[in-house]
Order: C-alpha cells, then structure tokens, then sequence
C-alpha cells in the first residue's frame, strides 16, 4: 500500500525507531545460551518426536525476517498419536490426589521463574515481542500455573440434603478426560499455561497445537513440564505449519477420545471449530475476538485516562484481544485528550527490535497484520478522519503508532477488530451515546471507561454488554479474575476460581437403601 509523502514525513517525525535489526542480541547466543529449552521437534508422550517435514519459524523484527529454527510439522497422524497418549494417561493422572497434582504444577510454575530470561528471548525472536513485556508475559504464565497448583484441592462437590429419609444426594465433580488446546501467537506462554494449569489441576490431560508463528514457546514449556516431574502423555505438543493446520485442527476437534476443546483466536475460526464439535457432542470454551471500547467520560480525570489508554492499546504493539479498538471522548474534554494522548505517544512509543533494550513497540505479527491496520487507516481518512500520528508502515511489518481524529462510527475500523497500534477517537456528546456506539459491535470481550462520577461507574460497569470492564484502569488481567466474553467473543471462562469448572462434569450420585 502507498502512502502520500506528507503521511510519509509525519509518521517519521512522530515515532522514536530505535533500529530494525537486534543489535545487542543475536538468536544464536539465545539459543546457545537456552539450549535446553530451545526445542524443535514434537513432544509426544514424554518423548521429543521427528515428523516427515518442517517449517520455518522467523523473526518477525529482523529487516528480513530471518528464519531462526525449523520445526517439525506434525499432521494427522502426529495428532492422533498425541491424543491417544493423552488418553491413555488420563487413566493415572486422574487418580493422582489434588495435592501431588498441585505441587507439580507448583514446581512447573517455580521452573518458569527460574529459566525467566531465556523464555522470555524466546517469546521476543518468535512474536517480536519487547523484552520487557516478554518477561511480564512469563510471569504472567507462571502465576496461573502457581494459582491452579491452590485450586487443585478446592475442586469441591456437594452434599445435598435429600427429601427422603432413606436417601443421601452427592453431586460429584469429575474431570472430562483428554483437552485439546488452539492457542495463538500473541501471547504463545499464557494462553497455554492458562489453560494446561486449569486442566492439569482438574485432572484432565493436554494435547496442544500452537500457532505456526510461535510453536518455540509451547515446546520450551513442554520441556520444563517434563523437569517438573509432569507424567508422560498428560501434556502433550504437536506443532505444525499454516498449511496443515486444518488437519490437525480436525483431529483434535473430532476425536472421539477428546472430550473438551479450548480455543484462543479468531470469532470466524472459532465457529468453524464450534461446528466440527459438534457432532461429538464436545465441552467446549472458546476466548474469541474482541472489540474493546475505551470510553472518557468528561469527569475523568484525563491525564489518567491518557496513561491507561497507552497502557490498554500499545501493549504488545495492539496486538491483544482486550486491547482498546474504539476510543470515545466525550465533547468537553476531547481537544484536551487528544493533545495529551499525542504527546505521551512522542515521548513513550519506540519502535525497534524486541532485543533492543530501549523498544516498547515491536513489529507486527506478519505482513497481512500490517496490511490490515494500514488499510484501517487509508479507509478511515478517505471517509473524513484527520491524521495526527503515524499512518504507515516502516518496514516489511512494523506499524508506526497512529493517532485519528474526527473518527465516525461508520468506518472500518469502528466496525472491526484492529489488532496493531491503531488509536481512532470519536466524540461523543451524552452518556447514552456512547453506551450505544461501545455496544454496538457483535462482540463483546473487554470494555474500558474513566469517570469520576460514582453513580455513572455503576450505570456504565453495568450497561457495557462485554465480560470484563476496566473502570479507570488499562490493564485487568490477572490470574485471580475470570477472563471471558459474551455475545460473539466466546463461551466459558478462563482463570480465576471459575477456570477449573470447564474441565470437569458433575456427576449425580443417589444412595438410597438407607433407612433404619
């Protein structure tokens, strides 16, 4: 896509680029340095497994996007091999008391904070990820595994009281067998420990297929899982490429022997998967897309909602699902937001590779991520939006961070998900206005807003139609909270004490024959 010279001179002026090529951090020093962790073939029933073929995984923040492993590309085959191991160690893993399952998660999570470093260079050369949140990522993986280590013993049922004196009612909480994770590559260690502590807890089993961008971070994890004493088949990796990633996906969706699916990605994906599921009549939780509202109420304090709004859209270069898409000001304060907001992004936004110690945005995940945005734009000033950041690229998929203003409700990227450094601010004049614009999209995951005004935080934290809603505040997540949306943007819950739940069924249980 061309950009006009103009866009080209402002972009330029606008944006810090601290260098496209790591120069402080070579791959290779990394993968000398992590060697034990940097692993390249399937894991499989406790042991690492060749397939016929392999791919490339890259760079996405070199100049040339250099290629930094290859990766063995499992098919069906490969897939079902990981299911029927999952399966058969289902049998003993379930029978293994909470606390011993507890305590290897417990060692599996201590494992992550000790090989810190290396696993968060190797989130950085695979997503382009910054170091520094690489590191916050790997944290953040560990403590899920570190909160469903506790959870693992608080799986409770319930005694019943019964309306028969010669009856007593037990409802029984069980786990439903082998799991198969889709995970994605924006945050390739969380969304697998998200989900694996759950299960793992529950006493279920994993097969997990990540992203074809990100597969060095799932199988470094298998690795620690393995030195954290993680029994044979209960976590179980089959990387494979773009192509035969429907293959693969069929088998873990259609299998008989799997019996709960946990998919982290795309709306249109996940109902794909939803269909293919059911005809085994699979439990599944689906975190799909997002569309996220950041809304600035003229009460707010605004240098604060300035600093959430840089802390909500510019993680990991916009690239998560609960990230701001859509800001709307209100009137009164929108001139004040905006000059504020572009002054931050001048002062904290650098481009570069994710190894240079001074970048806080990395490139974008590949090149259609950085056609979209770019496109977003184009589509946006064609239809009236004034420029006043950023625009285009730098790069084959770095996008540099980009302000609008005069944003309508009818453009596109009002009505789709971006996922890159894209800010577009719409003004609003009344409360009710922007209730109606924020639930407006078919999806509703995250929600942010600023407001000083007590009585309007509980309308609003209400009224948001999404499953999480930041009130003065640009990052929630954490392991303790239930992670989940409604409408288009999935089913079922993720962390906090809710997790754990869908990876088990309750089962009935009535003893009669007890009168005296």
């Amino acid at each position: 896509m061309t950009m006009t010279t103009n866009m080209t001179a402002r972009m330029l002026s606008t944006t810090r680029v601290v260098g496209l090529a790591c120069r402080r951090f070579g791959w290779d020093a990394i993968a000398a340095a992590a060697a034990p962790l940097v692993r390249t073939r399937a894991y499989v029933d406790g042991r690492w497994l060749d397939a016929q073929d392999d791919f490339a995984v890259v760079d996405p923040g070199a100049a040339a996007r250099t290629e930094i492993a290859r990766v063995a590309d499992c098919g069906p085959e490969e897939a079902k091999q990981a299911v029927d191991a999952a399966h058969q160690a289902f049998r003993r893993w379930k029978d293994v008391t909470a606390k011993e399952r507890g305590a290897v998660l417990r060692k599996w999570a201590h494992l992550m904070e000790q090989h810190k470093e290396d696993l968060a260079r190797i989130i950085t050369f695979e997503s382009g990820k910054p170091m520094k949140e690489s590191l916050g990522e790997v944290s953040y993986s560990a403590s899920f595994l570190d909160w469903f280590s506790e959870e693992a013993r608080r799986v409770y049922g319930d005694v019943v009281p019964s309306p028969s004196k010669d009856r007593k009612i037990l409802l029984l909480k069980q786990p439903v067998g082998v799991a198969s994770f889709i995970t994605p590559w924006n945050f390739p260690s969380a969304m697998i420990t998200r989900k694996a502590g759950a299960a793992l807890a529950a006493g279920c089993t994993v097969v997990v297929k990540p992203a074809e961008d990100t597969p060095l971070s799932a199988l470094a994890l298998a690795e620690l899982s393995c030195q954290a004493g993680v029994p044979p088949g209960v976590f179980n990796v089959v990387p494979c490429s773009r192509e035969r990633a429907p293959s693969v996906g069929r088998v873990l969706c259609t299998d008989p022997l799997v019996a709960k699916i946990s998919f982290t990605g795309s709306t249109a994906t996940g109902k794909v998967l939803l269909k293919m599921a059911a005809d085994t009549v699979k439990k599944v939780s689906m975190e799909l897309g997002g569309h996220a509202p950041f809304i600035v109420f003229d009460s707010a304090d605004v240098d604060e909602a300035v600093r959430g709004a840089m802390a909500s859209k510019f993680r990991n270069s916009g690239q998560t699902c609960v990230c701001s898409n859509r800001f709307l000001v209100q009137s009164s304060v929108y001139d004040a937001f905006l000059a504020k907001l572009g002054a931050a992004m001048d002062r904290e936004l650098k481009l570069g590779h994710g190894g240079e110690p001074d970048t806080t945005q990395g490139p974008l995940i590949n090149d259609r991520a950085a056609d979209k945005v770019v496109g977003q734009v184009e589509d946006a000033l064609s239809r009236g939006a004034r420029l006043l950041r950023g625009g285009g690229r730098l790069g084959s998929s770095f996008v540099a961070p980009t302000l609008l203003a005069d944003v309508s409700p009818d453009m596109l990227c009002m009505r789709e998900e971006t996922f890159g450094p894209l800010v577009p601010v719409v003004r609003f004049a009344t409360e009710g206005e922007a209730l109606a614009i924020a639930n407006s999209s078919r999806t509703g995951l995250a929600g942010y807003f600023y407001s000083a005004d007590m009585s309007q935080i509980w309308r609003v934290a209400e009224a948001l139609e999404v499953g999480m809603v930041g009130v003065n505040e640009g990052l929630l997540s954490a392991a303790e909270g239930s992670f989940g949306g409604v409408k288009e943007s999935g089913l079922g819950l993720e962390g906090s004490k809710y997790g754990v739940d869908e990876y088990l069924h309750v089962k009935y249980v009535c003893m009669g024959g007890l009168a005296g």
